[in-house]
């Protein structure tokens, strides 16, 4: 039986840290670079916000949209970020070359190995699979995130509406991503510009 009261078990991780050097930044990356396959956003999350606790969740869920909207693979747009934040360029350079060095061995050596058994229908049957997994981790992943939108300024409501509305114009719709980015996403920042003004009148 645990003796630690209620209110201490349900407590949010503890303070921000930092990474320690510019090699810690550079391992962190390359660790982390080499466990995304099939969905990186979970693993993003869980590295970065849970167990270097690098970032608070309210933190992970703002740049990772910035990222986003960046031209780039979302992950690597992070990593710059980061790496500029704490160590400037030269962070944002490391966490760059921990991004890309061994994990690009391993996808070359994977690209050639693919060549070969493409055809195979049971290779194609694993890659499927491991697509339904990657969907399977990425909504968990947002699922667990969701619960950083109760600070957002425009409120739990219009999150869940602009979320909703994300959702079916991409899914349902077909419309280009970079309309909803520009549109929606614009929309959202707008609002929450002047909701953010309003409150701090």
């Amino acid at each position: 039986m645990s003796l630690t009261p209620p209110a201490q078990r349900h407590q949010e991780p503890g303070p921000r840290l930092q990474p320690r050097s510019l090699s810690d930044l550079f391992f962190s990356f390359t660790i982390l670079a080499l466990q995304g396959f099939g969905g990186v956003l979970a693993v993003v999350q869980r590295e970065l916000v849970e167990k270097k606790r690098w970032m608070t969740r309210e933190e992970f869920v703002e740049e990772w949209a910035v990222a986003q909207i960046m031209p780039g693979p979302n992950v690597v747009n992070l990593s710059l970020m980061i790496g500029g934040r704490y160590f400037g360029l030269r962070g944002a350079l490391v966490a760059l070359a921990g991004m890309l060095a061994l994990p690009l061995l391993v996808v070359l050596g994977l690209a050639v190995a693919y060549a070969q058994f493409a055809d195979n229908p049971q290779v194609a049957g694993a890659l499927r699979g491991m697509g339904a997994v990657a969907a399977g981790l990425i909504t968990a992943t947002g699922l667990k995130l969701s619960g950083a939108i109760r600070k957002h300024p425009l409120g739990v409501p219009a999150c869940i509406a602009f979320g909703a509305a994300s959702f079916a114009g991409i899914a349902l719709l077909r419309w280009p991503l970079a309309y909803v980015l520009l549109g929606l996403g614009g929309l959202a920042c707008v609002m929450t510009y002047r909701q953010m003004g309003r409150s701090g009148a």
